[in-house]
């Protein structure tokens, strides 16, 4: 009498692997190839219409520099060390407001008029990482308007220094703070009509800026206390005295704590980045 014996099986070589060496799943790499694609042709089109997007980022900040910080300090009206705090703050302010412009007005029109946005609706990934793709887009333009403002600085100012041991630590405030603007920038963009998008600019870039500390310190305002708390309610404000606590020297005009201006920004970046990411939803399934 013959005993039946089980077939041999062959050994899965992928489940022999350790855990952290198993590769990928093909649905992933997919995505993410498929993310990244989006995002390169972003920046390929950037790259061909390079002299537009320089003249968006530096002309309005170049004229804030040289006529605050410039032309007002030759006439006598601004003295001390005020070249380096407005630096700092117009270097944020770039990386703040390129950021969100250039998240929104995109949003804008591909919603009302390219419908562009529906080509990338049907690409292969989920549609948060469509919004997820506008947002780094937007972060990356941000950082490049920000980090062409600190040469043009010592261009037109006289009196101002940029540590380059600090530069690792302002580049990441830089980082949180145009994503900051993105996602600002995303809530807005999902949220305004096409036909009304000139009066929403008018009524958010121009308050954004001035109650962002961008031309005075925070600390600054303490006999204007209502100004004050209404500056503590801007992300920008944090952009702005992160960097100045990190470059000013000991002894000048205080800034806001490092740690509250990351806390700060973290928050605006989670809270604006759920309410953006959810109207993108919204207007997706219009």
């Amino acid at each position: 009498m013959s005993t039946a014996t089980a077939p041999a099986v062959a050994p899965d070589p992928v489940a022999d692997f350790p855990q952290e060496l198993k590769p990928a799943p093909a649905g992933v790499r997919s995505v993410t190839r498929t993310f990244f694609f989006i995002l390169w042709r972003d920046i390929f089109v950037t790259g061909r219409e390079l002299g537009t997007f320089l003249a968006q980022i530096l002309v309005e900040p170049f004229f804030i520099l040289f006529v605050f910080g410039k032309v007002l300090g030759e006439l006598g009206f601004t003295g001390g060390n005020f070249q380096a705090v407005l630096l700092p703050g117009v270097v944020a302010l770039n990386a703040f407001l390129v950021s969100l412009q250039n998240t929104a007005l995109p949003l804008i029109i591909d919603f009302s008029w390219s419908k562009e946005i529906e080509d990338r609706l049907l690409a292969p990934i989920p549609t948060t990482l469509v919004a997820v793709e506008k947002l780094v887009f937007g972060m990356l333009r941000g950082i490049v308007a920000s980090l062409l403002m600190i040469p043009m600085g010592f261009l037109v100012l006289d009196n101002v220094s940029w540590p380059m041991d600090r530069f690792p630590a302002t580049l990441g405030v830089l980082l949180m703070g145009a994503l900051a603007g993105s996602t600002v920038g995303l809530v807005i963009g999902t949220l305004a009509p096409a036909r009304h998008i000139s009066i929403v600019f008018a009524v958010t870039l121009t308050p954004l800026m001035f109650t962002g500390c961008t031309q005075f310190p925070w600390h600054g305002l303490a006999d204007i206390r209502w100004f004050q708390v209404l500056c503590a309610f801007n992300p920008l404000t944090y952009v702005s005295e992160g960097i100045r606590a990190l470059l000013l020297p000991p002894g000048g005009p205080g800034a806001i704590p490092l740690w509250v201006d990351l806390m700060a920004l973290t928050a605006a970046i989670l809270i604006f980045g759920a309410i953006g990411i959810k109207g993108f939803h919204r207007r997706a399934q219009d």
